[in-house]
């Protein structure tokens, strides 16, 4: 099982440009392990078949790598069982990383794969994004600001963009169906800062799930009004 979890890891991360050492497999072999222990007492992930981890969990996690400059701070923002977070600090030592959730108890698991994988450079923060971006120190201090399907862009942009400095950018992890979104989020980007730099459509390997990452490239300062208080970004999008 190990040997063909290594092998099936090794071949995809390949297909998207991404070579992994012995104790990255490791690594990632002991990540879903732990995921699914845990995911019986908690609910995690709705996907436990080892093959589908690898491509809609860390494979998919780790298709905006090659975003990254070395030697950044990254958040991800509602990391849930820690995608993409954890997968790109496998692969990425050199990255500073902010793993924020509102739930507790998938603060613990987060804990419980950054001390077993022997994680350094990381640390997962219990917080609604609202509030974490609120705070001075937290707030422009990042290089980059991730999340992975959480809410649509408009939304999405409110939680991300205030955390991001100018020059930074703020990516987002999308489905396949984004035309919409995108249209309808012009304002909110352009108000919070920001501008779309590029769309990035594909496939992820071996399947037929469709993908796409859009990163918006923040050019000014957010209105200190920004974001809103919470729940409020989600019950009314800037339109």
């Amino acid at each position: 099982m190990k040997k063909e979890f290594g092998n099936k890891i090794k071949e995809y991360a390949n297909e998207i440009g991404i070579v992994l050492n012995e104790k990255q497999i490791q690594q990632f072999y002991q990540y879903m392990e732990l995921l699914l222990e845990w995911n019986e007492k908690i609910n995690l992930t709705a996907i436990t078949e080892p093959e589908e981890i690898i491509v809609k969990h860390f494979i998919d996690s780790l298709t905006i790598a090659k975003h990254i400059k070395d030697n950044t701070k990254l958040i991800d923002v509602g990391t849930g069982a820690g995608f993409p977070g954890i997968p790109l600090k496998i692969i990425r030592e050199d990255v500073e990383i902010t793993l924020l959730d509102s739930l507790n108890k998938r603060i613990n698991f987060l804990n419980e794969v950054i001390q077993q994988l022997e994680l350094t450079k990381i640390h997962a923060v219990h917080s609604r994004v609202e509030d974490f971006a609120k705070d001075k120190k937290n707030r422009e201090s990042f290089d980059y600001a991730t999340s992975r399907a959480v809410a649509n862009l408009s939304t999405l942009s409110e939680y991300l963009i205030p955390l991001v400095k100018i020059g930074g950018k703020a990516i987002s992890m999308k489905g396949s169906e984004v035309e919409e979104e995108i249209k309808q989020s012009q304002r909110a980007i352009s108000l919070l800062g920001g501008k779309i730099e590029t769309i990035e459509t594909f496939q992820l390997p071996q399947s037929d799930i469709n993908r796409n990452i859009i990163v918006i490239y923040k050019n000014q300062n957010t209105p200190s009004k920004y974001p809103r208080k919470a729940g409020m970004p989600s019950k009314e999008p800037i339109q």
